[in-house]
């Protein structure tokens, strides 16, 4: 009944609902469904990223650390990936995810997920989406910033 109940999950993200129910199968069957509690670790900045997870329930914060300490770029639910630029860039993890409340995620191995961008292009094109999105919404930020930081520069001068 779980493996049931994670295909019908997946179906319902956007990102996967266009892909055959057979295929979705053998995504479940090969991923593995954890939970952390809130406040709990689920990957941590600078380490190497080896999955991406997929939220099925819950909520998690992400961070980035500064010279300041950490900061809380955004927050994450229902249907989120979490971990992809890791896996996908083959870069060290860009930031720091933690439970903000009880989660459930879909852990999705790096190969797996290769397997599946690389048969699925629709699943290629909705994570391009993505992190597009994230990226206007991080330079959005920046220029808010920059701005600010120029107002209060020339208020001292």
């Amino acid at each position: 009944m779980t493996l049931q109940r994670d295909v019908d999950t997946l179906r319902n993200i956007p990102l996967f609902s266009k892909i055959e129910p057979s295929k979705l199968k053998l995504l479940a069957f090969t991923s593995e469904r954890l939970e952390f509690p809130p406040g709990e670790l689920v990957c941590q900045q600078g380490e190497r990223g080896d999955a991406a997870y997929i939220v099925l329930q819950g909520e998690a914060d992400v961070f980035v650390e500064t010279p300041d300490g950490p900061v809380r770029v955004a927050r994450l639910g229902r249907n989120d990936i979490i971990g992809e630029i890791a896996i996908l860039c083959d870069v060290p993890r860009t930031a720091t995810v933690i439970a903000s409340t009880p989660l459930v995620t879909l852990r999705i191995s790096k190969d797996a997920f290769f397997n599946l961008v690389t048969q699925f292009p629709e699943v290629a094109i909705g994570v391009m989406h993505e992190l597009a999105s994230r990226l206007f919404q991080t330079t959005q930020r920046l220029t808010e910033v920059s701005a600010r930081l120029r107002k209060l520069e020339g208020e001292r001068a």
